[in-house]
């Protein structure tokens, strides 16, 4: 499964609307603990460079909510496209994976169905329910499809928490079929040892996904953080021999700077 998610940094609930330049960029940096795939025994740290960028457009947005175009847009209804991504493992650095291809990282994309199912008058905080559907592919010269994932889960959403903290928690099952499971845990004949006999995985569920994650704004500088526990009990690859935990602990910060932002000012939420 994936090591990280695009969607599953801080989502802080929409206060009133306020102009706002219509786009801002700047740059920092961020730390990040992965597992090397979920149910592995071994994680890497990673250093990486953490671009700033919002825009506030009609159709297309990058803001606290994520990067995200817009498809549709009611009252209490939203369709959006989704997106996920996670990292390489090489199979020499992981023992559970010795001697067999390296997993290339991979990109998700799909729509999202976005339901809002409680709020505050002044927007302070929200309660949604997410439903999204991406198809993942490997990200390499020529890529391939590897499966399509099923993740709806609960989001709540608060802001302006002591001072100007932002706040967001979701929770929910994750669900993938058997193209994307086999990819991760499936172990050919070719691959087979002693130690890791043959395995052809299931489709359905994935485990249960749990996610907290907070930012605040001082002047020019960004400042967020996350938290992500994965538990795989029950999972319908749970038997696989390249699962050797039952849960994953993913956590990362960062901090950016903004170095320039629109002179146009629009309406915006945020």
């Amino acid at each position: 499964m994936p090591a990280a998610t695009a969607a599953a940094t801080t989502a802080p609930a929409r206060s009133a609307r306020t102009q706002r330049p219509l786009w801002e960029l700047g740059l920092g940096v961020a730390g990040l603990r992965l597992p090397d795939y979920l149910g592995s025994d071994q994680s890497s740290f990673y250093a990486l460079p953490l671009p700033y960028v919002v825009y506030r457009g009609t159709f297309f947005k990058a803001d606290r909510d994520g990067a995200r175009a817009l498809l549709f847009e009611s009252q209490r209804v939203k369709v959006d496209l989704s997106v996920a991504a996670s990292t390489p493992t090489r199979g020499r650095d992981n023992d559970a994976r010795a001697g067999m291809p390296n997993l290339k990282g991979t990109f998700e994309l799909g729509p999202n169905l976005n339901i809002a199912l409680a709020g505050s008058p002044k927007q302070r905080w929200k309660l949604d329910l997410r439903l999204p559907v991406r198809g993942a592919v490997s990200v390499e010269r020529s890529p391939k499809f590897v499966g399509t994932t099923f993740s709806p889960n609960l989001s709540l959403d608060v802001g302006g928490l002591g001072g100007g903290w932002n706040l967001g928690m979701l929770t929910g099952p994750v669900f993938a079929d058997r193209k994307f499971h086999q990819y991760y845990y499936g172990v050919d004949p070719a691959y087979a040892t002693a130690n890791r006999p043959t395995y052809q995985a299931r489709g359905g569920y994935a485990g249960w996904r749990a996610v907290a994650g907070t930012s605040r704004r001082f002047g020019n500088m960004w400042v967020g953080g996350f938290a992500r526990y994965d538990g795989l009990r029950g999972a319908a690859f749970d038997d696989s021999p390249l699962v050797r935990r039952s849960s994953a602990v993913t956590f990362g910060f960062g901090i950016s700077w903004i170095l320039a932002t629109s002179s146009e000012l629009v309406a915006a939420s945020d």
